[in-house]
């Protein structure tokens, strides 16, 4: 009988010897270049790594198609006029179909990854802008570059669950503020409201995080990380509407003459082209970085209004910006308190200094202004200024990993919403009891698609 288990023993062993190793029949993981143009429909494969090299160009009306799980490495490049691009042209389409598990990431091909290593993801459409048709600025001036149109409904398609990494390399240090920048993460030019953006990060761009330059386009749960400007950035007549946004920064940059939360302008003159400038903005929180500036930093302010820009900006926390909370200009600032066509509406404003909360740039200096602070506060607008930003009493503004920027119990931001008025009763809007991007459940936690790092 021992002989016989000995014998089964050995062609046990024999047979399990023999089989194949699961992982070997696995086929490798392939690697493509994406360069040049792109000119059919065509679809990646997240099995794939994909290496975005030098401008690639979406044109002859085809769709890109990215889904989820896809990693887009794009090559580094020191030279400004060589930078990786990917741009979406006029009548192409992209539809990048992350998921809060499986994001679409684009990042830096870098071992060791900077801001700046590559320029942006760009998308051109045919909406209207106050400039009739523009070309993309930073790149080349061709037909392939070009924005702008009559269509407000234009579509170029819907990005879900996208994050941008180390871009923002275009841009020149202290870049001109008096014109439109060159592109950066998520640049948006003449993009039409049939077009459908939501759950976009963009973190450690050089410069901008999102440009909205002219355009229609609609979005929703946007992320702007420690970049190098501004996190949204608003130009050349963008009519559209937002809500859900976050700008946070753990320090400030070297790169731009002012930094912004949000910063908005109609156009270099301004003049009264239509279409005006005026963003249709709820629910954001601009976070600044930690404790008062001691020492001058390009930090500005963390809603800027300026060169004619109309705006409508309601139910939003802001706090930690040194230079202060809202500022508007010498063109901004008589139309704010006409009260007409600009609006800013039960906001929570902390400043490093509480007397710069309201601010005003009168060319030569930036001061406070007592008399927009009393407006701002007044029974019709609504807006709180918050002396320390622990007053604010959210769950983790700063942490040593990410913020969990929830309203805790007794919070000021737990309550005070208003969406009344033709502006914000759209449809668009989830009409939500809380100010701020984050009410009691954090979508911004944590997660494969929002990282904090």
């Amino acid at each position: 009988m021992k002989k016989y288990t000995f014998l089964v023993l050995i062609l046990l062993a024999s047979w399990l010897g023999c089989k194949k190793d699961p992982a070997s029949t696995q086929a490798p993981v392939k690697t493509e270049t994406l360069q040049g143009n792109i000119t059919q429909n065509t679809v990646l494969n997240a099995n794939t790594h994909y290496i975005l090299k030098g401008q690639v160009y979406v044109k002859n009306n085809a769709t890109l198609t990215i889904p989820a799980g896809t990693t887009i490495l794009a090559e580094k490049n020191d030279t400004a006029e060589k930078k990786t691009v990917l741009v979406i042209t006029r009548g192409a389409k992209i539809f990048i179909n992350g998921t809060a598990d499986q994001p679409v990431v684009f990042t830096s091909n870098a071992a060791v990854k900077t801001q700046g290593d590559w320029g942006a993801l760009v998308i051109l459409g045919s909406a209207p802008t106050n400039v009739g048709q523009g070309n993309a600025m930073g790149l080349p001036v061709s037909a392939d570059t070009q924005y702008g149109g009559t269509n407000a409904n234009d579509n170029s398609g819907s990005i879900s669950y996208l994050r941008l990494e180390y871009a923002g390399g275009i841009n020149p240090p202290a870049e001109d503020e008096w014109i439109v920048d060159k592109v950066a993460g998520l640049s948006l030019n003449g993009v039409g409201a049939g077009t459908k953006i939501d759950n976009v990060m963009v973190e450690h761009s050089n410069d901008d995080g999102f440009q909205f330059v002219g355009g229609t386009v609609n979005a929703t749960h946007l992320i702007g990380y420690n970049n190098g400007d501004d996190d949204f950035d608003i130009d050349l007549g963008y009519t559209g509407k937002l809500q859900f946004l976050i700008s946070y920064r753990t320090a400030a940059s070297s790169q731009a003459l002012r930094a912004n939360g949000i910063e908005s302008y109609t156009d270099e003159v301004p003049t009264t082209n239509p279409p005006i400038s005026r963003p249709v903005i709820s629910n954001v929180t601009i976070i600044g970085p930690q404790g008062d500036e001691t020492v001058k930093t390009n930090l500005n302010q963390a809603v800027y209004i300026r060169k004619g820009t109309e705006f409508a900006l309601r139910n939003s926390v802001i706090a930690e910006y040194p230079q202060g909370g809202l500022m508007v200009c010498m063109k901004t600032r008589p139309i704010l308190l006409a009260g007409v066509y600009s609006e800013f509406k039960n906001n929570l404003v902390n400043a490093d200094t509480t007397a710069r909360a309201f601010c005003w740039d009168i060319s030569t200096s930036v001061i406070p202004d007592p008399q927009l602070t009393a407006f701002a506060t007044n029974s019709t607008n609504n807006n709180t200024v918050v002396a320390a930003s622990s007053d604010l009493k959210l769950r983790a503004m700063y942490s040593s990993g990410a913020p969990d920027l929830t309203p805790m119990t007794g919070s000021p931001a737990l309550s005070g919403s208003d969406f009344s008025g033709p502006d914000f009763s759209s449809s668009f809007f989830t009409q939500v009891t809380y100010r701020g991007a984050v009410g009691p459940t954090n979508w911004a936690a944590p997660s494969n698609w929002a990282v904090w790092k």
